[in-house]
């Protein structure tokens, strides 16, 4: 049976103009994730669609590491973040009479009532789609303050270890330049 939000790494290499080849060897570094299905790989639909338009802007990207957090727990304590995330909706809603929020708010309200996967999904898919869900997200209190600096310390870690040293040449015309 084929879950349309699994392709074949064909299909991926169709959706981003690459060849096989250099599709699976991005999924070897690590750069796009897989499952295994049998001997195969298949790869999600949102992955793909992430590095079509991979562009986060840093308010997005701290979003997408504290809502991976949140899908932590939520695979951890279902009942216990389900319950806050409905309550949340309530008061946003009672918050928001209307406008815009509400058809974020009503995707939302959709999600929770479905299957667990459906919500886990929305919380870590680096997609346009679920990038926006999340700005509207109803998981506030999930995370105690603590448990979100550290997550937010760990990103900022993460970016000074990904910076790329300067070279020297550059730094001294940078400094005659200032």
């Amino acid at each position: 049976m084929r879950t349309p939000d699994l392709l074949t790494i064909g299909e991926a290499a169709v959706l981003l103009r690459f060849s096989r080849p250099r599709v699976l060897d991005l999924c070897a570094r690590g750069l796009l994730p897989y499952v295994s299905v049998g001997p195969l790989r298949r790869v999600r639909r949102t992955d793909v669609e992430a590095l079509i338009h991979p562009a986060l802007t840093r308010t997005e990207l701290e979003q997408l590491w504290l809502h991976q957090a949140v899908a932590a727990r939520l695979t951890a304590q279902p009942a216990a973040v389900l319950a806050i995330a409905e309550s949340n909706l309530r008061r946003m809603r009672r918050l928001h009479p209307g406008g815009r929020e509400w058809e974020w708010l009503d995707r939302w309200e959709v999600l929770l009532a479905g299957e667990p996967t459906a919500v886990l999904d929305a919380l870590t898919s680096p997609a346009r789609y679920a990038v926006r869900l999340r700005s509207a997200s109803p998981f506030a209190g999930v995370l105690s303050e603590r448990e979100r600096r550290e997550v937010l310390d760990a990103l900022a870690e993460r970016r000074c270890d990904q910076a790329r040293p300067m070279r020297l040449a550059s730094l001294e015309r940078i400094m005659r330049a200032v």
